[in-house]
């Protein structure tokens, strides 16, 4: 078999490969991956550095948007899992059009040529973020996609293009949507590594607000254990949310990250909330479930092994 990963040397996208490459999927141990990555600030070929002279992988410098390359590049892959994206959502409101680029008219270019190459299975990972906030209760994958940032709106429709495209074409395609990650060789913008990183430097931490702000956290592990069974099981045409089962507030979360980095609560420094800030994220992933997922990292486990981590990078 052989399968091209998008965005493989960001975060979620370089774990995957390391784990398909490693064994951690059995039932691939034969499978060649095609690297694909723009190496933009969060793609970083270190992410790589564990398998990087691994038989069974080839990696490409290249931008998802650029037609030529994946016409001459999609062609002879058996599936296409497309983590590329712009993730950022304070990014976003500064720069909406490098988000549409990449997570709309990438995610069309990327679809296009696994039309033409005939790829058999593609596979779509977005966010929980295209439903907007929800006060009470949890989202199905049937709820309607209401984004309240350009992150989300982008990937919002990169969602649906594919969907038009599965119908449309009657292509296999399958989307996969998912809480908060996090976890080792994540990029230091997000909130749990950047406070990592400037707790354990004893430097101050900005906190949205209040930080009564939700979100649904979830260890790159579980969530790419996800990606893989809905590769191997999901049905086509159908959008899978990915659940971690750990609701916490920032507030929460950065008593936590204090706690875990033995840091000065003094250096939680609260700012000025971010414009169109949603409330709440909460994932029902039922229809996962019934697949065989279950998340297995404990989130006060994985979040201390990832405090240890940047200790001894320091």
């Amino acid at each position: 078999m052989r399968m091209l990963i998008t965005g493989a040397a960001g975060f979620i996208g370089s774990n995957y490969v390391r784990k398909l490459l490693t064994g951690a999927y059995p039932r691939h141990t034969d499978t060649h991956v095609t690297a694909l990555d723009k190496l933009t600030y969060a793609g970083n070929p270190a992410n790589l550095a564990a398998v990087a002279d691994h038989p069974r992988l080839t990696f490409v410098t290249g931008d998802i948007t650029d037609t030529h390359l994946l016409a001459a590049l999609v062609p002879g892959h058996d599936a296409i899992i497309n983590f590329a994206a712009e993730t950022h959502v304070d990014r976003s409101i500064t720069n909406a059009a490098a988000f549409l680029h990449t997570n709309t008219t990438g995610t069309q270019t990327l679809l296009d040529a696994a039309l033409t190459a005939r790829v058999p299975r593609f596979l779509q990972v977005s966010t929980d973020e295209v439903y907007g906030s929800i006060t009470t209760g949890s989202w199905t994958e049937d709820h309607p996609l209401q984004p309240n940032s350009p992150y989300a709106a982008s990937k919002a429709a990169g969602d649906l293009i594919a969907r038009a495209y599965a119908r449309t074409h009657r292509m296999n395609i399958t989307i996969t949507r998912c809480g908060n990650n996090y976890g080792p060789h994540q990029y230091p913008e997000k909130i749990i590594p950047l406070f990592i990183t400037n707790l354990l430097d004893h430097q101050p931490v900005p906190l949205y607000g209040t930080g009564h702000n939700i979100r649904d956290w979830i260890h790159v592990d579980d969530h790419c254990r996800a990606i893989h069974l809905t590769l191997e099981k999901g049905a086509p045409g159908e959008t899978y949310n990915i659940g971690g089962g750990t609701e916490l507030t920032n507030r929460e979360l950065t008593n936590r990250l204090l706690h875990a980095c033995d840091a000065d609560p003094r250096l939680v420094h609260h700012v000025p909330d971010r414009p169109g800030h949603d409330h709440r994220y909460s994932l029902d992933d039922t229809k996962l479930r019934r697949l065989g997922y279950t998340p297995t990292t404990d989130f006060t486990t994985g979040l201390a092994a990832t405090v240890d981590l940047s200790l001894i990078h320091i």
